[in-house]
């Protein structure tokens, strides 16, 4: 098996169509490494200075009532994460700051598709782009002849002629398609470590979650080698096994996942956005409202403070209740909003199980979502960015009001926070789940890239023993 290994690498090495695609392939990747550096210090330094700024604004504002304050709102941003130079998931489209005021919850805004012309829809290079596309093509001319070639060159015969085993011909052929793209993919890896170590104001890198990306892709390579090599060794010809391995290729990459995700996206459709807000403003038009003291909702609330703390009039509260009735509705108002947009993560969630589940059909899907969730550029990460950001929002709003409760006294007009006091509202601060925790809720997409694995291994080796 070690000198059918040898024989194979030595006649890799000797075939220009192989050192062509390499070189065409490593000058990819160190233009998507350049242009990704680039891109991410700049993408850095712009949310450093916007995170600086609005902090600053926050803070010399100056003396101004809180409830003006919370209108005036601020901005909260999701950090810059280091993997994601590598793979840009989803975050080019779900935008990075979301405005926070009150009585609202709004959307991310000022994604970079909004900034980029219609010749963006062709695609952007990256190093993911390269890695999860054109190394499966490397490896395909690797091994697409890697058995066909010895029946057009009538060498099997003479091969078993002098006792090569079957089984040990096709794991030497196997083991010679797998090690050129396991050492490029390795030293690709390498390299982007130690690039990124050394990338100034690098936010959340860690080697371990950069190992787990390397382990994914090894075992995606791993199949499509097993794959390739299984064709080949089903097929009578070279030109057959090439057409059958690069349809198989096409049907991973492109047809499958585009299937699952018009599948999912007929199963569980979004609301649109006007049945969206209108939904909202319905649960909102009968709750309580902060600024209507004469609703019903506003009516019982009060009914229920002057009960709880023994008093007949407002005035008589040891508090401003004005500035704990806002509060009230603005956590009434979060209600309604946590409500819809659980329905909307909810809605993702679905859509995500469906087409996770047609991981059976192509190993591509499970490797896709596996890369964003650990390069933390997946939808999964946005929807807990915008969760915090909400939290945060809250926050914001009980800081301010509670100042208007406990500092102002009822019927009091023209009160003002000082400016000194804007200072303390603590600033927003976002952390993405562990590597661990990501490996976790991964399980399934794990699951399905072993049974890839698994699967034709079991069938190349049970093909090998017939031939």
């Amino acid at each position: 098996m070690r000198n059918i290994i040898f024989k194979e690498l030595k006649e890799l090495s000797r075939d220009g169509r192989f050192k062509s695609a390499v070189v065409i392939s490593c000058i990819l990747l160190l233009l998507a490494l350049i242009t990704g550096v680039n891109q991410y210090k700049k993408s850095n330094q712009q949310l450093t200075e916007s995170v600086s700024k609005e902090r600053a604004i926050w803070e010399t504002q100056g003396a101004k009532n809180p409830h003006s304050a919370a209108h005036y709102g601020t901005y909260a941003f999701k950090p810059k994460f280091a993997l994601s130079l590598l793979d840009y998931g989803v975050t080019k489209y779900t935008g990075n700051s979301i405005f926070l005021e009150a009585h609202n919850r709004n959307e991310a805004s000022f994604s970079e598709a909004t900034d980029q012309t219609s010749l963006a829809r062709f695609g952007t290079l990256s190093i993911n782009f390269v890695l999860i596309y054109l190394f499966p093509l490397i490896i395909i001319l690797i091994g697409y002849n890697s058995y066909t070639k010895e029946l057009e060159n009538k060498t099997l015969t003479m091969l078993k002629s002098q006792g090569v085993s079957s089984v040990k011909l096709i794991l030497g052929k196997w083991f010679a398609t797998i090690i050129p793209i396991f050492i490029l993919t390795i030293f690709t890896f390498l390299v982007i470590g130690v690039v990124l170590s050394n990338v100034h104001d690098l936010a959340f890198f860690s080697w371990s979650s950069l190992m787990t990306l390397l382990g994914s892709y090894l075992v995606y390579y791993l199949i499509i080698s097993t794959i390739t090599v299984l064709v080949s060794l089903l097929s009578k010809s070279s030109g057959t096994s090439l057409v059958s391995t690069l349809l198989i290729w096409i049907l991973f990459s492109f047809i499958t996942p585009k299937v699952a995700t018009n599948f999912a996206n007929e199963a569980h459709p979004y609301p649109s956005k006007s049945e969206f807000n209108a939904a909202v403003a319905e649960d909102k038009k009968n709750g309580l409202d902060g600024h209507n003291p004469w609703n019903e909702a506003a009516q019982k609330l009060e009914s229920e403070t002057l009960e709880e703390y023994g008093v007949d009039k407002i005035s008589e509260l040891p508090f401003n209740y004005s500035g704990y009735r806002m509060q009230k509705g603005e956590e009434h108002e979060a209600q309604i909003y946590k409500k819809h947009y659980d329905i909307l993560n909810e809605i993702a969630i679905k859509q995500n199980k469906v087409y996770g589940s047609l991981s059976f059909l192509s190993p591509f899907i499970s490797l896709r979502f596996l890369s964003m969730d650990v390069s933390n550029t997946s939808d999964k990460l946005h929807w807990k960015f915008t969760n915090a950001a909400e939290k945060y929002r809250l926050q914001k709003q009980e800081f301010l009001n509670y100042d208007i409760k406990d500092n102002s006294k009822y019927g009091e007009r023209g009160y003002t926070m000082t400016e000194k006091k804007f200072k303390q509202l603590p600033r927003f601060n976002f952390t993405p789940p562990t590597n661990l925790e990501i490996i976790k809720e991964n399980t399934q997409n794990i699951l399905f890239l072993c049974l890839w694995l698994f699967l034709p291994f079991v069938g190349l080796l049970i093909f090998s023993k017939n031939k």
